[in-house]
């Protein structure tokens, strides 16, 4: 199994939104989000072969901070085989190179997988929210002593 991680560009933004609104069908993003997202973060999408396992997200650190946010999702069908925890490991060491020293991530609470996932995998939860006038809770997790497990290791 080889994970093939790509930036979005234009020709590829529908097919992460895709991804993002089938995983978060409470928060679903527009066209115009998409356009700001990619001005301001980097965006992938990760492939097995040919074929379309997950997204990623990195909120780069601000210009006056060390703190970036690293998103992982992976697509329901191709959860528990390794793909999330290579995804994330390519991500973290990504952040890093941006100057990250604290790591945090997003889960919607509804999310048990990814919830698990994140715990396993060392991250610690230090906030819960909803976002303006929506429904849906969110939860925050900072990563604590860096990464825990393998990627062999069953994930979200």
């Amino acid at each position: 199994m080889a994970l093939r991680i790509v930036p979005v560009g234009p020709d590829t933004v529908e097919q992460w939104r895709a991804v993002h609104n089938e995983i978060i069908p409470a928060h679903q993003l527009t066209a115009d989000e998409m356009r700001d997202r990619l001005t301001r973060n980097r965006l992938t999408l990760a492939y097995d072969a040919d074929v379309l396992v997950g997204n990623a997200t990195i909120r780069p650190p601000r210009s006056d901070g060390t703190t970036a946010t690293v998103i992982v999702r992976i697509l329901p069908p191709y959860r528990r085989r390794g793909f999330g925890s290579r995804y994330l490991d390519a991500m973290l060491a990504e952040a890093r190179t941006m100057g990250a020293r604290r790591i945090e991530t997003v889960v919607l609470a509804a999310n048990a997988d990814g919830l698990a996932f994140a715990v396993r995998r060392g991250f610690v939860e230090f906030d819960r929210y909803v976002v303006d006038d929506e429904t849906a809770e969110f939860v925050d997790l900072y990563l604590e002593d860096g990464p825990r497990g393998s990627a062999d290791e069953q994930e979200q």
